[in-house]
């Protein structure tokens, strides 16, 4: 089981995230957090790195479901969404595997949440 889901992408950067925007609000998601990490590398340690965007998604039902079985669960949230860019200017959308993430934990009460939750992010990367 890999820990991600990945797929190239026929969009700019911008618009791809729009796109992954549009689709997390049609299964209850938001992004609550977007790190322009190639501005901060550049900003702090004067690395030039390709564009790279780690989107934070979240469903607050299921994320409150879980939290409600595993107190500390908040260290896996939100799920992790990387857009990136490669040196030819190609598009990249890969997405965390949150049944990977969350077997860590060893708290079967989380499993089928990790399932529907996985369930989203396979269908987001088919799907753009």
């Amino acid at each position: 089981m890999d820990y991600y889901f990945e797929k190239q992408v026929n969009y700019p950067m911008e618009e791809t995230i729009e796109k992954i925007g549009d689709f997390l609000k049609t299964h209850g998601f938001g992004i609550l957090t977007q790190i322009d990490v190639q501005k901060t590398l550049k900003d702090k340690v004067g690395a030039e790195i390709k564009p790279y965007r780690i989107l934070g998604a979240c469903n607050p039902y299921f994320a409150h479901e879980a939290i409600g079985k595993e107190s500390n669960v908040g260290l896996m949230l939100p799920c992790n969404i990387v857009v990136r860019e490669d040196s030819d200017g190609q598009t990249y959308v890969a997405a965390v595997n949150p049944e990977r993430t969350i077997k860590t934990i060893g708290n079967d009460e989380l499993s089928f949440l990790a399932t529907r939750v996985r369930d989203v992010m396979e269908a987001l990367i088919a799907s753009i």
